[in-house]
């Protein structure tokens, strides 16, 4: 008893004494994490509960042999089923049986690879899958990742009844701060209680919508209760000017490789850089076709989203079923997206003088196509494709593939 009693009072006294030290922001949260998006993998998509150390060891193997890494993907996120029991002392374990050699050595072992290791919690009772959660036990629990060397922690909002959702995740930022280990914060609240409007001093990023799934259009396959990567746009796309470095907008993890068409990945890629979103993938890594490699590791498409600027994109115009998407860039340029809604190949009538218009919301930059003339790069061929004209003309005609995109980066030509 007395050994209990000792632990909590250096906890609290730890958990206060970094609380009463000045904090940035405004907020108690780690700075420094977000300066762009997050990009890496998580376990839930594709193997949901049925998780292993050895997968997870497999998939950070992958992600180095691949080439993922140096193109950015650097955390490994194991997500809800690697809880074991609380010890005597209220510390989470791991499940012994799924992970024999504990957490610390799955982070040496990701450390080793220069990789990150991110793990998940709830801020209810019990995680989604019935998991022990964190209520009650913030501070440990935080500690208890700090130990393990953990980077990045997941946070749901399962089994949270009666919970005040500012107070709960405003507890586990302030838990994480006292642990003393800098840890990426991401809120998985599903924008229930709109985390944008008061949330960007408290995590990196927060889910804006409800779990995906691999469909990117009509009624969702079977899966709790997932969303079309379609509806998923039609949810984030508006919240853009709560977005930005150290706060992003999260519309959830990546479904290329999971099932949907070539044309229906790349789509969904591209829509995720456009909307400055997290890149977290969600396929199996040791087993991925050419396509959904070439798709991941566009370094042309991820540079649009990991743009310094830090400006999620703005859906200017729909034009029946095409929607026409600006992303302003650092430096001046622009990126420009056609996305194909449907399932019909579209032809469309490419007049850059449309497509006149200004960042009234967010940057305050304008294309000024009237004024300025741009070199067009497509980000998917990877070729030139001439110069944008001051002249009030058709250009070119586009066909746009049935839930398919044309993707451009547009510089400024002298």
């Amino acid at each position: 008893m007395k050994r209990n009693a000792l632990l909590i009072a250096m906890i609290v006294l730890t958990a206060l004494t970094m609380q009463a030290q000045p904090r940035r922001n405004g907020g108690g949260k780690w700075e420094g994490l977000a300066r762009t998006p997050q990009m890496g993998w998580s376990s839930w998509n594709r193997f949901q509960g049925n998780i292993s150390e050895d997968i997870i060891k497999g998939i950070a193997d992958a992600m180095v042999e691949t080439g993922l890494r140096d193109a950015g993907y650097v955390y490994i996120n194991i997500d809800d089923c690697w809880h074991g029991q609380r010890d005597a002392d209220g510390f989470i374990q791991v499940d012994p049986a799924k992970f024999p050699s504990g957490m610390k050595a799955l982070a040496d072992y990701m450390h080793s690879k220069n990789l990150k290791l991110g793990i998940y919690s709830d801020a209810g009772t019990r995680t989604c899958a019935g998991m022990p959660g964190s209520l009650g036990h913030e501070y440990q629990d935080a500690l208890q990742y700090a130990r393990w060397e953990v980077d990045y922690l997941k946070y749901d909002w399962c089994n949270a009844n009666n919970i005040n959702p500012r107070g709960a995740y405003a507890l586990m930022r302030d838990a994480l701060r006292a642990s003393g280990r800098p840890i990426f914060f991401s809120m998985c609240e599903w924008g229930t209680n709109q985390p944008w409007e008061w949330a960007a001093d408290v995590g990196h990023s927060w889910r804006t919508t409800g779990d995906i799934t691999s469909r990117f259009a009509g009624t969702p396959r079977q899966r709790g209760w997932g969303q079309t990567v379609l509806s998923i746009i039609d949810q984030n796309g508006p919240l853009r000017k709560y977005a930005g470095p150290n706060h992003w907008n999260d519309p959830d993890m990546l479904e290329v490789g999971n099932g949907m068409s070539e044309n229906e990945d790349r789509a969904h890629f591209t829509m995720w850089c456009m909307m400055a979103a997290p890149l977290i993938l969600g396929n199996d890594l040791r087993n991925m076709s050419k396509a959904t490699c070439d798709i991941l590791m566009n370094r042309d498409m991820i540079a649009i989203d990991q743009d310094t600027l830090g400006v999620q994109g703005l859906r200017y115009k729909d034009l029946e079923g095409l929607q026409c998407w600006f992303k302003p860039l650092a430096g001046g340029d622009w990126a420009f997206t056609i996305l194909n809604s449907t399932e019909q190949d579209i032809t469309f009538n490419l007049n850059w003088q449309d497509f006149n218009l200004t960042d009234d919301e967010v940057s305050h930059l304008s294309t000024n196509f009237d004024t300025i003339v741009y070199r067009v790069y497509n980000l998917w061929s990877h070729k030139q494709e001439g110069k944008t004209s001051k002249q009030n003309k058709v250009e070119r005609k586009l066909v746009v593939k049935g839930h398919d995109v044309i993707a451009y980066r547009l510089t400024k030509a002298n």
